[in-house]
């Protein structure tokens, strides 16, 4: 199997040599580079399989970097921001970043959330929370296979994570599903305390559904001190 490809966005020279050695030997290619202009001119040369993104480098931030590449380059993006930074997170999670990791950071924590977030981008149903099937519900149809969805015949733009959790709201439909559950499935990883992720995912696939269709979409429901429900179609 050909190896990942990593491109590493950090200003801090000497953890970009730690990381990429850390990461090198678990199996990966490594590149990086210290800057925003640099990546914009790798990113050019072709994707990589995924990106570690800092926020705070001087010149162009990574929020700004990552304002610029969306919907530009389509690849998985895992932020690494200061500790208590809760408003970067949250922005970067709404500009279309899958992860994020408090700096500084374990590099085996760091690996473990790459492996989650490559295995979601593919559409892994290692976990089974994906379809196996085409959904197709309320105007929305989601093709799996294809990693596609068609809001009334036209295609909606989501990304890995959008894509993997709106399946598994469809694929459980009328079921009030838990933050907690929801986060293993989708994340790959365990929730932990005041962690908003989900929140802004769902958030995000609810934007993007009611663009869609063009008007406010209520078809993903907050049930309050539970989780999130996919409304199911009415007989």
């Amino acid at each position: 199997m050909q190896s990942k490809q990593i491109l590493l966005v950090d200003d801090d020279v000497e953890l970009c040599e730690l990381l990429a050695d850390y990461l090198r030997h678990e199996g990966f290619e490594l590149e990086s580079v210290n800057d925003a202009e640099a990546a914009l001119a790798r990113l050019a040369q072709g994707v990589p399989d995924l990106m570690v993104l800092d926020i705070m480098m001087p010149g162009q931030s990574g929020l700004e970097l990552l304002q610029q590449m969306r919907p530009r380059f389509k690849l998985p993006v895992i932020m690494l921001t200061g500790r208590g930074d809760d408003i970067d997170r949250i922005v970067g999670l709404e500009m279309g970043a899958d992860d994020y990791l408090a700096k500084p950071c374990n590099p085996r924590e760091l690996l473990a959330r790459i492996r989650a977030v490559l295995r979601r981008s593919q559409g892994s149903t290692a976990t089974g929370s994906m379809p196996q099937h085409v959904l197709s519900m309320q105007g929305i149809c989601l093709d799996p296979g294809l990693r596609e969805v068609k809001v009334n015949d036209e295609a909606l733009e989501l990304t890995s994570t959008e894509f993997n959790l709106l399946a598994l709201l469809m694929q459980n439909a009328g079921q009030v599903l838990g933050k907690e559950l929801l986060t293993e499935r989708v994340l790959h990883r365990k929730l932990t305390a005041y962690d908003r992720a989900m929140d802004v995912h769902v958030s995000r696939v609810r934007q993007k559904l009611a663009t869609g269709f063009g008007e406010e979409c209520d078809l993903i429901k907050t049930v309050r001190g539970q989780g999130y429900q996919f409304v199911r179609e009415e007989l």
